[in-house]
């Protein structure tokens, strides 16, 4: 008879951080054991990290069925004998809480999505996100109400039981999602975890015994990644604690700086954001009063050049939209041709006409002397990006 076919433990006895087994293969840095409680990269939690004959593991991968570790140096042992495994604990306990985690938080949508389905998985170092195919839009969840339920659910201390179940009778309930990747292995079974009545899933992940070693939740964000898809991610643990922390030190220190408490803070900046809403109002109402009595004095210092009456000059506080509204909104623009320039970070222009001249063939004089681009209407027309200053721009079609 040939040998027995090799065993991963890892999601049946996740707690086991040491063990003993014989080795079935060595190939270089490559080992395969007969037993092992490595936990092989898939389904969206990483590999285990640890030690095979107190060589570093580097990484584990499952290959036609069969888990193979990959060793940072070769182990100096053959096929036949008995190595000592030992598996990192701190990366082990994270995976099982980040993991159990994510059956919370789908326990959580359960309740929040009218429909529902497994859209993807995975653990990060300091972060972890899940995804739901859902018609339900992202801006309809608040993450506030995904974090009560999911920490509410960790303090209500459930039992987290896995087991395995027929494949076509678990394929047949409604209430079992199937949070198997495309590399499951085909078998005639399925293990399901199964937190008391808040979720039931098919996973092969490894797991902790009660919702309440999880520890905090930290739902970071609730986006919309794609058509009929909503990612939740979020962090457990001493990552949840710390961001939980960081925020609570910004807004003390935020509320510090506006002279407020931190459960004012909110309508604090909302009284900010009014009054320089307020502020930005007056000041553009003032720009344009400015720019009309610009306009006027301008209107008093025409020119002629080409038989057309030429109005020149520059402007301030006023960018070149606000400039283009103005000249727009005029019915009479004091000449045939208003030519403004101005800075808005660059030097703009803004050439309006009476319709009789293309205000782009000036646009494209001024770009072509100074630099810059632009385009626009007949009548009127902008151009930005000009490399010499606004005064210089009047000097130059003056002299012209």
């Amino acid at each position: 008879m040939g040998e027995s076919r090799p065993v991963n433990l890892a999601a049946a006895e996740p707690y086991v951080r040491s063990f003993e087994s014989r080795v079935r293969t060595v190939d270089g840095r490559t080992v395969t054991l007969a037993e092992t409680y490595f936990y092989a990269e898939g389904g969206g939690q990483p590999a285990d990290t640890g030690t095979i004959a107190g060589v570093d593991v580097v990484d584990v991968q499952k290959q036609e069925g069969v888990t193979v570790h990959k060793l940072a140096s070769e182990p100096g042992v053959e096929a036949g004998d008995t190595v000592q495994g030992d598996i990192d604990d701190s990366a082990r306990t994270y995976s099982m809480r980040a993991h159990t985690a994510s059956h919370i938080i789908y326990g959580a949508g359960r309740k929040l999505f009218d429909d529902h389905a497994y859209g993807g998985f995975d653990i990060g170092e300091d972060s972890i996100r899940l995804d739901f195919e859902t018609t339900t839009s992202d801006g309809d969840v608040n993450p506030l109400t995904f974090q009560r339920m999911a920490n509410e659910t960790v303090w209500n201390d459930l039992d987290v039981d896995w087991y395995e179940m027929d494949v076509e009778a678990a394929s047949e309930r409604d209430d079992i999602v199937f949070n198997l990747g495309d590399d499951a292995d085909p078998t005639d079974t399925v293990r399901i975890v199964e937190i008391g009545e808040w979720d039931i899933a098919a996973c092969g992940g490894t797991h902790v015994r009660t919702t309440s070693e999880v520890g905090p939740i930290k739902v970071l964000d609730v986006s919309n990644p794609g058509a009929d898809l909503v990612r939740v991610e979020y962090a457990v643990g001493p990552s949840a604690i710390q961001r939980q922390i960081d925020e609570t030190r910004n807004a003390t220190r935020a509320a510090d700086t506006l002279d407020t408490s931190v459960d004012s803070l909110a309508r604090r900046a909302e009284q900010l954001l009014e009054e320089k809403q307020a502020m930005q109002s007056e000041r553009d109402e003032l720009g344009e009063k400015l720019l009309d009595a610009r306009l006027a004095a301008l209107a008093e210092d025409t020119h002629r050049r080409d038989g057309d009456e030429w109005l020149v000059g520059t402007v301030d506080a006023v960018g070149p939209n606000t400039v283009a509204d103005r000249l727009s909104s005029r019915e009479d623009l004091g000449a045939d041709i208003a030519v403004l320039a101005g800075q808005d970070g660059a030097t703009f222009v803004v050439v309006g006409t009476n319709g009789e001249r293309d205000a782009n063939t000036v646009i494209d004089d001024l770009t072509e002397e100074f630099g810059g681009g632009g385009g626009g209407r007949p009548t009127l027309a902008q151009g930005g990006g000009l490399d010499t200053e606004p005064q210089a721009v009047v000097e130059y079609l003056r002299d012209a």
